[in-house]
């Protein structure tokens, strides 16, 4: 059975799409699933947004596949953990929890990097390339986090 990740932010087309990509790329597909989503309803059916798809690709990762969703309640059953971008999100995502094992499923995804900061994961929408890159940074170290627990919890 697949381990299932899902990484979730607002309009999942800039962030989540990004550590979806970066995440996928570090592990094996046939024993991990991983998958985005946002809590917003603004973008669903959308690609992602060209800079996410361009950050992506200058860094060896395809996300032209990929399509903007909403996050709903049955993700709490579908996932084993579900990472969210920001404080914002994460608040939104715990609020749609039914019960503590549903709640201790998500985390903010900057916690792999610094415990029990909540750091935000800055959203690059209205911001220039530069901002693209610098979220690309975080996500791809917290990533990297995040696969090596995943990679040992399995062994």
């Amino acid at each position: 059975m697949k381990t299932k990740v899902l990484m979730v932010c607002l309009g999942n087309i800039c962030r989540s799409p990004l550590a979806e990509g970066i995440l996928k790329s570090k592990l094996d597909s046939r024993y991990y699933q991983v998958d985005s989503c946002g809590t917003s309803s603004y973008h669903i059916g959308s690609k992602p947004d060209i800079r996410s798809i361009d950050i992506a690709k200058k860094n060896n990762i395809d996300i032209t596949r990929q399509r903007a969703a909403q996050f709903k309640k049955s993700d709490f059953d579908t996932y084993d953990y579900i990472y969210a971008m920001d404080t914002s999100n994460y608040q939104d995502i715990i609020a749609l929890a039914n019960n503590s094992l549903q709640n201790n499923k998500v985390n903010q995804i900057l916690n792999e990097l610094h415990p029990n900061q909540n750091l935000d994961v800055p959203d690059p929408y209205y911001g220039g390339d530069q901002g693209f890159e610098e979220v690309f940074k975080m996500l791809d170290q917290a990533c990297e986090n995040i696969a090596s627990k995943l990679k040992k919890s399995d062994q």
